[in-house]
């Protein structure tokens, strides 16, 4: 059985990286202020916090197990990806490092179902558990970027149809959770420490893309150039 635990770090930090970007941050704060300000008291947060992961988990998780069971499971593709798979993943990992970058921009990569405003007249561990499905399904361009171009590549590579798309999931959904349960307890600069951390998010995107671009290109050296080269 491979080894995952790189790519698990891998996937887990990239859902925080998604959960911290400009775009997801807007739906994020949302959730942070339905679920710490309308409900009483942290626990009460705190389990609707995790139900909001728990949602965001789900959908990710299922929709990788469908494309990533999609292509290993099509004919010649399983063994293609078995014996191509660093191949592909060098060339992918440069474009979602230069992505990250700013090097390449995918405006048009925006999709998904809207449903902030659906849930302001509800309370309670189930409307949290469907706010996180639903907002996991409002892609924007860096979140639709790192699930669909840098995490469901790794997923099918290391064969992990729900493993790494779940760590995904709640690295996406931890932080609103966590921050959730500091608003119910009344600190009032929770959500400000929520929006100062938008500020660190160029500097850890820089960071992320830099080594995706780093990594990808000593997978390009080590097995793209030999086949290149004939060496």
């Amino acid at each position: 059985m491979p080894d995952i635990s790189i790519p698990a770090v891998a996937a887990f930090w990239l859902g925080l990286l998604t959960a911290i970007s400009p775009c997801p941050l807007a739906t994020n704060l949302a959730a942070v202020s339905y679920i710490g300000k309308s409900l009483a008291g942290a626990k009460t947060a705190l389990w609707s916090g995790l139900a909001y992961v728990a949602g965001r988990t789900l959908v990710y998780a299922v929709l990788g197990f469908l494309l990533v069971k999609g292509l290993v499971s099509a004919p010649g593709l399983s063994f293609f990806l078995q014996k191509y798979g660093n191949q592909i993943l060098g060339p992918l990992l440069i474009a979602a490092g230069l992505f990250l970058l700013r090097v390449i921009k995918l405006d048009f990569l925006s999709f998904g179902v809207g449903g902030e405003g659906k849930f302001k007249n509800s309370k309670g561990i189930i409307p949290s558990l469907l706010m996180g499905a639903v907002f996991a399904l409002s892609f924007c361009p860096v979140s639709a970027a790192l699930y669909f171009g840098a995490l469901v590549p790794l997923a099918a590579k290391e064969s992990s149809a729900v493993i790494l798309p779940a760590l995904f999931g709640i690295g996406t959904g931890l932080p609103v959770a966590a921050f959730a349960v500091i608003a119910a307890l009344g600190l009032q600069s929770a959500g400000q420490f929520y929006h100062n951390m938008a500020k660190a998010e160029r500097i850890v995107r820089i960071a992320t893309g830099a080594v995706f671009v780093g990594v990808g290109a000593w997978l390009c050296v080590k097995y793209i150039l030999p086949v290149i080269t004939g060496g």
